[in-house]
């Protein structure tokens, strides 16, 4: 996709000023447009299509970023969303490069499927990574998102653990589809022995976006699906607090 957009510049969907969700403290939020995969909760299915979205020029990405900075405190900074950012991971170079030479901290929400020289080299630029696990198995991986192969996503964590970076996981629960204590089991043994996963995050299945898919003409496949008990997000997060150093819920 980056590769058609005129140099130094970004395909955005969207900006968010005062984000509380993503990552530590308040963030400066830069929705990217497009997606390749297609998950049947995703909340914002307008960002998939990878036509589309305003064209910003970095540097004016980054004077936004820089006049936000007396909000963002000690644990505030920039974070990258989408869609996936990975996408554009050769537009996204030189703008976390120049939100590092302003004293800004950066963070990548991707879910991994981007595996080339510029998405690992962003890793060096990149102060925290947010790695979105779908499913631990290749079934559930291919139900949720409609792509094969769950395990490029495991590779990216390996790469970002590899190089020492600060990593968070986050997992949405689904009853019957991930909220599974076998699934719960499976996820926390294979990260159990990272070093520099510093965090999980819980997000409980909601319904939000339902009426995006609707105003697209999509069908939302998830319809009979049922939001989580309280007592079912805590009995996840009692599992997963036997493998994590901390278990939190969004």
């Amino acid at each position: 996709m980056s590769t058609h957009l005129p140099p130094d510049t970004l395909a955005v969907h969207s900006i968010e000023s005062f984000g509380t969700h993503d990552g530590p403290g308040i963030r400066f939020v830069i929705f990217l447009q497009g997606c390749k995969l297609k998950c049947r909760y995703c909340h914002n299915p307008d960002t998939i299509t990878t036509s589309g979205g305003t064209l910003y020029p970095i540097e004016e990405l980054v004077s936004k970023a820089v006049k936000m900075k007396p909000y963002f405190g000690k644990l505030g900074g920039v974070t990258i969303s989408g869609g996936e950012p990975l996408l554009q991971a050769k537009a996204l170079l030189p703008l976390l490069k120049r939100l590092k030479e302003e004293g800004i901290h950066t963070n990548i929400d991707t879910n991994g499927r981007v595996l080339n020289h510029f998405s690992r080299e962003l890793h060096q630029f990149a102060d925290l990574v947010m790695l979105d696990i779908k499913h631990l198995t290749e079934e559930g991986f291919r139900d949720i998102t409609g792509a094969r192969n769950k395990d490029v996503t495991l590779s990216y964590a390996a790469e970002r653990e590899s190089l020492g970076k600060p990593l968070w996981l986050r997992y949405v629960l689904i009853p019957g589809i991930t909220n599974q204590p076998e699934y719960l089991h499976r996820l926390g043994t294979h990260f159990k022995d990272y070093k520099h996963l510093e965090r999980i995050e819980l997000q409980p299945y909601h319904r939000l976006g339902v009426h995006k898919w609707k105003a697209l003409g999509w069908k939302y496949t998830l319809e009979d699906a049922r939001e989580n008990t309280e007592e079912e997000i805590q009995s996840a997060a009692e599992i997963l607090r036997r493998y994590f150093k901390e278990v939190r819920v969004n």
